[in-house]
């Protein structure tokens, strides 16, 4: 057996494009208006950044980057995405992470309005997954994940799915999805015993951890489907995932690469969620519109 590839490139690529013709017919005098907040000047970020502007743009979104220096205090942040919150040209906020110490990165997620949330972290977001809410935004990786399991696995009933990797970002989200997909979930981490022994039950195996190559050939499930998080360097530089890619290749059915898989998936995803929360936010305000037409008050002219 050799392992089909999940072409998460390809994917994201026809997302987006279904993205651009859906914005491209809306008969809004408004288009879709993604804010990207941007605290210091980490070069990684930055790179992050221009990514998620350039993409937004090549579907027809808007993309507004709000930066900061690093020496903002915590209250000053806090008022500038309240007054993001409050702005009805602003559909989607996100925080690029990490931020400096003296943020708290959890009174950030806690005041981004929740239809705002595009990132999918808020404790209100987080509460409406777990509730198995339609209305929740999920976490952009996560989601993107699930439509690559999906790609490949048309019915997800009654699977084990085994996710290495418990953080806030991508296991205990995933979990929930896959949960909702009525898939049998387990979560591992560095903590658990006999590690191999459990991810060769799996139908699907996740591998979020960021240690380069851990899960090998003989830890896998013959036909299983794959999905690697990690992005690491080898021992010669070169770029791999938490997967022994050559070795998987020969026991899993369908697997993500490293590059290529699930990394394009996440700015699509963010992307897919500025949308729904923009049309979200559209029909709110179309149910409270004026009879002059004015979706919002400032740009209301009538007296009542």
């Amino acid at each position: 057996m050799t392992a089909q590839i999940i072409d998460g490139k390809k994917i994201a690529a026809e997302i987006r494009a279904d993205l651009a013709k859906k914005i491209e017919a809306s008969d809004d005098d408004y288009m879709p208006v993604l804010a990207v907040v941007l605290v210091g000047e980490n070069p990684a970020s930055q790179i992050y950044v221009r990514n998620k502007k350039k993409a937004a743009e090549e579907v027809g979104m808007g993309c507004e980057i709000y930066e900061f220096s690093d020496t903002i205090g915590e209250n000053a942040l806090l008022k500038s995405l309240q007054e993001l919150n409050e702005n009805h040209h602003i559909h989607g906020i996100i925080v690029q992470q990490p931020l400096p110490a003296q943020i708290n990165p959890q009174k950030v997620l806690e005041v981004i309005s929740p239809e705002k949330d595009v990132d999918g972290f808020s404790p209100y977001n987080t509460g409406l997954l777990q509730a198995n809410d339609p209305h929740a935004i999920v976490a952009a990786t996560p989601k993107g994940i699930l439509k690559l399991i999906q790609s490949c696995c048309d019915n997800l009933n009654g699977k084990r799915a085994v996710i290495i990797g418990r953080s806030n970002i991508v296991g205990k989200p995933l979990s929930m999805l896959l949960l909702n997909q009525n898939c049998t979930v387990t979560i591992a981490h560095s903590k658990t015993e006999n590690l191999p022994d459990l991810t060769r039950e799996a139908d699907i195996l996740v591998c979020a951890t960021g240690r380069p190559k851990m899960v090998k050939g003989d830890w896998i499930k013959e036909g299983a489907v794959v999905v690697d998080v990690g992005i690491n360097h080898d021992e010669n530089g070169k770029l791999c995932g938490d997967v022994d890619f050559d070795e998987a290749l020969n026991k899993a059915a369908f697997i993500t690469p490293v590059p290529g898989g699930v990394g394009p998936m996440t700015i699509a995803m963010l992307l897919e969620n500025t949308w729904e929360a923009y049309i979200h936010q559209k029909q709110h305000e179309d149910s409270h519109s004026c009879c002059c037409g004015k979706h919002h008050a400032h740009e209301c002219h009538c007296h009542h």
